[in-house]
């Protein structure tokens, strides 16, 4: 993949670190505010083993709101900017739905724009994407994160979230992006039923022959199902990332770098045997 002008192999399992500048994202570990700490943090992920670090200035959590262009402009761009001078060796990626933080970001350093909406809450994103030239995340979700889990209806969640799929890489090619990544959008839109259906039949994902990201890390799936808290969900986390990458995830995307980098060893010990 081209990363604006690195090249990026996606040939083995890879962990994608989150970075989130929001005081008020699900996972209060993941809340990260000035230059210092985010330094400090990002420079611990990378030694851990992350090879992407994911930057986002909007919580999406369920229920929240979503705040002003200038406000996520002024979360996300100086951390990419400090980031992007402290590790020039490392791949940012920036969590947005909204084209000019895309581009901004961008300019900033990032390599990668991962978004939410996949195009449908801005229609200049997936034509400033493709100007850019860098990859695109491109997720599943149905509506808008304030009010998506009124919208978890399906007759059949993976045949939809396949068709849904179809239709966006074909205008994401249509506009230009050569270079997407898949992410099925796990708790977005998805009962805890949905998403364990989804990662049942994650596999299927393979016939677009293109890099499959997982996002499953201390979700409510996890925390709610074993009647835990999002503080306490680290273990569980470890095994539904385990069954991700038995079925195919390219990209675990997780607070926990060191973690997600065993499960990696353990599993890839495991293909091989």
């Amino acid at each position: 993949m081209n990363c604006n002008g690195r090249l990026w192999v996606v040939d083995k399992p890879q962990v994608m670190g989150i970075i989130n500048t929001t005081p008020d994202s699900f996972y209060a570990g993941s809340r990260y505010t000035g230059t210092d700490s985010i330094i400090e943090v990002a420079g611990k992920m990378i030694a851990e083993g992350a090879t992407i670090l994911d930057i986002g200035g909007q919580s999406t959590r369920p229920g929240s709101m979503t705040i002003s262009e200038a406000e996520e402009k002024e979360r996300v761009v100086p951390a990419i900017k400090a980031l992007a001078k402290a590790f020039p060796q490392t791949l940012l990626s920036v969590d947005t739905f909204r084209s000019e933080i895309a581009k901004a970001a961008v300019e900033a350093g990032a390599s990668i724009v991962n978004d939410i909406s996949a195009g449908n809450r801005e229609k200049e994103m997936i034509p400033t994407v493709a100007s850019l030239k860098v990859p695109y995340i491109c997720m599943h979700m149905k509506g808008i994160h304030e009010t998506m889990q009124e919208d978890a209806f399906y007759e059949d969640v993976c045949r939809e979230v396949v068709d849904f799929f179809i239709r966006k890489t074909d205008q994401c090619r249509e506009a230009g992006i050569n270079d997407i990544i898949l992410d099925p959008g796990f708790g977005f839109a998805k009962t805890a039923e949905h998403n364990f259906k989804l990662l049942k039949q994650l596999e299927v994902f393979r016939i677009f022959n293109r890099p499959l990201l997982v996002g499953l890390s201390r979700k409510s799936t996890i925390y709610k199902s074993l009647g835990i808290t999002a503080a306490e969900a680290l273990n569980g986390t470890t095994v539904v990332n385990t069954l991700a990458l038995e079925k195919g995830a390219n990209i675990l995307r997780v607070h926990d770098v060191k973690e997600a980098m065993e499960a990696i060893q353990l599993w890839e010990l495991y293909d091989k045997a």
